[in-house]
């Protein structure tokens, strides 16, 4: 959710991401607004990264390494990058700002030198309570930032920090919403930076790529297999045993 309201607020925006969340070790996803009866929650992922891409994103997969400051040494070809992030699988992003979204394990921010909280096991990062950290252009978001490891949670708080990001940025951002015709303008003023005006046969159309788009997603259910902890079964990914 963080890429998706940076993306939509222009900004380039890279989400370098492994392929297990945690997530899909969810039996049913109950607890998330929209869905009444809940949602397979392997197919809720499967939504969020066509959002996510929808919206700009470049989704690649992978994990992040570590991440330098530019000024160390590491080279770069954005002119204006601050940061490189060193990926498993892939070739190194070099990016302005950085956000953190990943599981309470912290070791690829060190170099860096963030503030940091061990506690046993798990390692957050410090943050203003807006996602900032004690390095400019570094943020925090979700389950590192030591916020609630609930889906809904962190998908807002993915949400409020890549806010604060564009609001730190040089990209002109009100709210991003999508208003109807004549909601700014026929009060005399301009629609602000990140809202738009659309008229009423636009908003149908949406509305109806909406409505097929639900109607696809959820014709047939899901065929991938609900996945367990890793422990509990002989498999490096987690699945079940095939004759269950």
């Amino acid at each position: 959710m963080a890429g998706v309201y940076t993306a939509r607020a222009s900004l380039d925006t890279v989400v370098v991401t492994a392929d297990d969340p945690i997530l899909t070790r969810n039996a049913h996803l109950e607890n998330v607004p929209g869905f009444p009866a809940g949602v397979n929650p392997r197919l809720f992922l499967d939504m969020l990264r066509s959002q996510a891409t929808r919206n700009g994103v470049d989704l690649r997969s992978g994990r992040v390494t570590r991440i330098d400051r530019v000024s160390d040494g590491a080279a770069a070809d954005l002119p204006d990058a601050r940061f490189v992030a060193t990926v498993d699988r892939g070739d190194a992003v070099a990016a302005e700002r950085v956000i953190a979204a990943s599981w309470a394990d912290a070791e690829y921010l060190e170099p860096l030198g963030v503030d940091l909280r061990a506690a046993g096991s798990k390692t957050y990062v410090e943050d203003d309570g807006l996602g900032r950290t004690s390095v400019e252009g570094v943020y925090a978001a979700g389950r590192i930032a030591e916020r609630y490891h609930q889906t809904v949670i962190a998908a807002g708080h993915g949400a409020e920090v890549a806010t604060t990001l564009i609001h730190d940025s040089a990209v002109p951002f009100y709210h991003d919403w999508v208003a109807p015709e004549g909601y700014f303008t026929d009060r005399g003023r301009d629609v602000p930076p990140g809202c738009e005006e659309v008229s009423e046969t636009e908003r149908r159309a949406r509305e109806r790529e909406s409505m097929a788009a639900m109607r696809e997603y959820f014709a047939e259910p899901h065929d991938e297999r609900q996945r367990t902890h890793p422990s509990l079964v002989d498999d490096a990914r987690g699945r079940l045993p095939e004759d269950e």
